[in-house]
């Protein structure tokens, strides 16, 4: 099976108006300069994260001249939302591929493109040490190149006063070391701490990012596998605490503040400007990944350079990240 796995807000942004910018009907943009050449039949094989997805999708259905909504599954119910194409606007012969397009997730998005079954994945981090390995025994190297930046959040239950806690309280807490909120300036309750399986996109980044070198203590019964449940657990629990990536929390998830809180981190709160100047501490990339061998006059070393590209930059910030 193919694939092709295929906010205008910014961090800032109240959520009311990120819901409305993310109704917005795709693709037509004044001055929009795509990939010259790229059809429906040379379209790279694409895969990438799930907290990716959405700059996928628009980026393949701008490039393709597809209109395209927002939409989410029914069946899911308040979980995950997507960028849905215009059937009418897909030849009929490319409908089954492109209609259900979906991404992966990072492990899957880095393993099918080192074993040459995508031509260029776009995920929140690098590889990690295992898929390294795995590159390594088949002789693979990759180009991984940041084009966005996205704040790494973490979330609690809206009924948890805490406003703000330190880099080291929280490493603190996923080491095991600070077990009680009162010990974080809130009553007498065990955290309950939840996270994500490793090689998860989340996980390893939190691990790198936040953990720098610190060994988490092992939460086997908290481990949150889909994405979007994060919320579910979050909510759920009023001693709840997990992260996230910004982006994926406002506009995949969905789930504004004032239903699930993010929490500024040495008194830092995320935001456009905090994320641009530094001062908020953790910020994660968003990286498009190739493999070193590609053929520069293939169509997918066309589309990594125009994810690079000044022209791509609008597609990056209406999905909501910030274009590096």
């Amino acid at each position: 099976m193919m694939i092709h796995r295929i906010k205008l807000a910014v961090l800032t942004i109240s959520i009311a108006a990120v819901f409305t910018a993310c109704q917005k009907e795709g693709p037509e943009e004044e001055n929009f300069v795509g990939v010259e050449g790229i059809s429906f039949e040379n379209y790279p094989k694409i895969d990438g994260s799930t907290s990716a997805r959405a700059l996928i999708q628009m980026a393949t259905y701008k490039l393709l001249g597809v209109r395209y909504d927002w939409d989410t599954d029914p069946w899911e119910g308040p979980g995950e939302w997507f960028v849905s194409p215009r059937e009418e606007d897909i030849p009929e012969r490319y409908r089954e591929e492109f209609m259900n397009a979906a991404t992966s997730n990072t492990h899957e998005a880095f393993m099918h493109l080192i074993d040459g079954e995508a031509d260029i994945i776009l995920t929140h981090r690098t590889l990690s040490p295992d898929e390294k390995a795995h590159a390594g025994e088949v002789g693979v190297t990759l180009l991984e190149t940041p084009v966005a930046s996205d704040a790494f959040v973490f979330i609690k239950n809206k009924n948890n006063p805490v406003k703000s806690l330190t880099v080291e309280q929280i490493q603190k807490i996923y080491t095991g070391e600070i077990t009680n909120w009162s010990q974080a300036g809130w009553r007498d309750a065990p955290i309950e701490v939840f996270t994500r399986p490793r090689n998860s996109g989340s996980e390893e980044i939190f691990r790198t990012l936040v953990m720098d070198g610190r060994e988490s203590a092992e939460f086997p019964e908290a481990t949150v596998w889909m994405m979007w449940h994060v919320f579910r657990e979050v909510l759920a629990y009023e001693e709840g605490f997990c992260y996230t990536f910004d982006n994926y929390k406002e506009v995949i998830a969905r789930r504004p503040d004032s239903e699930v809180p993010r929490i500024a981190v040495n008194g830092v709160f995320p935001s456009e400007r905090t994320v641009r100047d530094g001062t908020y501490p953790f910020v994660s990339q968003v990286h498009v990944a190739i493999r070193s061998d590609l053929d520069p006059g293939s169509m997918a070393y066309k589309l990594y350079e125009w994810l690079q590209s000044e022209n791509a930059k609008s597609t990056i910030a209406e999905c909501g990240f910030l274009p590096d």
